[in-house]
């Protein structure tokens, strides 16, 4: 048995969401890139090329990852390149997006062998959290002065524009998406592609992917543009769950079980926005299952069960792929999650594993 913790990704899960791309791609044209800041563990990535079309990153670091592990379509976008970064980004993107044209002038000569585009943000979003809402006040996340943008349009071929999170309203993407055509269809009927970004959540239970694809080729056709999508959680929704066992048992006002893991260092996003875990497991038997770090608040939720726990319990945290394993980290020294992949076959491969010399290494 492999010793917890580790994230186990689930090959036959993943290939439901794939399938999805699949016929999301076909029906609408669009293309599909992987947000490598939501999901990088490379090791599955033999799978996901057959059904995608190249990968999108945040940095220098995601997007030579990109180009080594994944290979196909490969998108370079960073909030600021910096001057000892430009030379090796424009040789590994196909295409590289600028935040702002402050950044497109400054790298005007080093980039001018590429294809470029810019980010432009339209002031709103779908986040219901400030944190992560690239339209809050002040952002920094794209141009949106239409005036502006034209004095650059002879140097760009192409917007990206990353403005949805976990959308999945159809209708609401879609009254959003009017908006943008209706605000910047002079510049867009002009360009050659756009991204329209990830965050839109068509992998999950229910969505109408037959009424996105048609949105999608609607708006290809109006711009006479090739449609991009750069889904994350959408690639890898139920793919993978966080392994864990009971240490510890007790009860302060409440049955509590502490677990080999962390939240601060193993799931941080629900942290972040208080958010609980998710298990697929029900019953009669409530417990708060808590991390093993010093942080008080190092807690995975409040879950029932069939029966009561008790120590060296196994635990299975659900959809623990996306913002995971790319966020993990070493706070207090908990020991960092194995990656293990669950064949189609159901047989389990160990990809990678951690100990104390990853720990030492990391600080010195």
């Amino acid at each position: 048995m492999i010793q917890t913790p580790f994230y186990l990704i689930d090959r036959a899960k993943l290939a439901r969401n794939m399938a999805i791309m699949d016929e999301l791609r076909h029906a609408s044209g669009a293309k599909t890139l992987l947000a490598l800041k939501c999901f990088a563990t490379w090791p599955v990535f033999d799978q996901m090329r057959q059904h995608m079309d190249g990968t999108t990153s945040s940095s220098l670091y995601e997007l030579r990852l990109g180009r080594e592990k994944f290979g196909k379509e490969t998108h370079a976008y960073s909030v600021a390149w910096a001057d000892h970064e430009i030379a090796e980004a424009v040789g590994y993107a196909d295409k590289i997006i600028f935040n702002s044209i402050g950044q497109l002038e400054r790298f005007d000569n080093a980039s001018a062998h590429v294809a470029r585009g810019l980010r432009l943000n339209p002031r709103f979003s779908t986040s219901g959290f400030d944190l992560a809402d690239p339209a809050r006040p002040f952002s920094r996340l794209g141009e949106w002065d239409a005036g502006r943008i034209e004095t650059v349009m002879d140097r760009i071929s192409g917007f990206m524009i990353h403005y949805n999170c976990e959308n999945a309203d159809f209708d609401l993407f879609d009254r959003q998406l009017t908006r943008i055509e209706e605000e910047f269809a002079p510049l867009l009927s002009r360009l050659k592609w756009v991204s329209l970004g990830g965050g839109i959540h068509f992998t999950g239970e229910g969505y109408p992917l037959a009424k996105l694809a048609a949105r999608l080729k609607r708006f290809s056709e109006r711009f006479n543009v090739q449609v991009y999508l750069e889904p994350g959680e959408a690639a890898i929704t139920g793919a993978a769950s966080l392994e864990v066992t009971v240490l510890d048992v007790l009860n302060n006002g409440k049955d509590l079980a502490v677990v080999d893991s962390s939240v601060e260092a193993h799931m941080l996003d629900l942290l972040i926005y208080r958010q609980s875990g998710k298990m697929e497991v029900t019953g009669d038997h409530p417990y708060m299952i808590c991390g093993k770090s010093c942080l008080a608040g190092d807690i995975f939720g409040e879950f029932t069960f069939p029966a009561p726990l008790k120590v060296g319990d196994r635990l299975s945290i659900a959809d623990a792929a996306g913002y995971t394993m790319v966020k993990k980290n070493w706070f207090n020294g908990v020991k960092m999650p194995s990656i293990v992949v669950r064949e189609l076959d159901g047989s389990m491969t160990v990809a990678r594993e951690f100990g104390y010399a990853d720990f030492e290494s990391n600080l010195g």
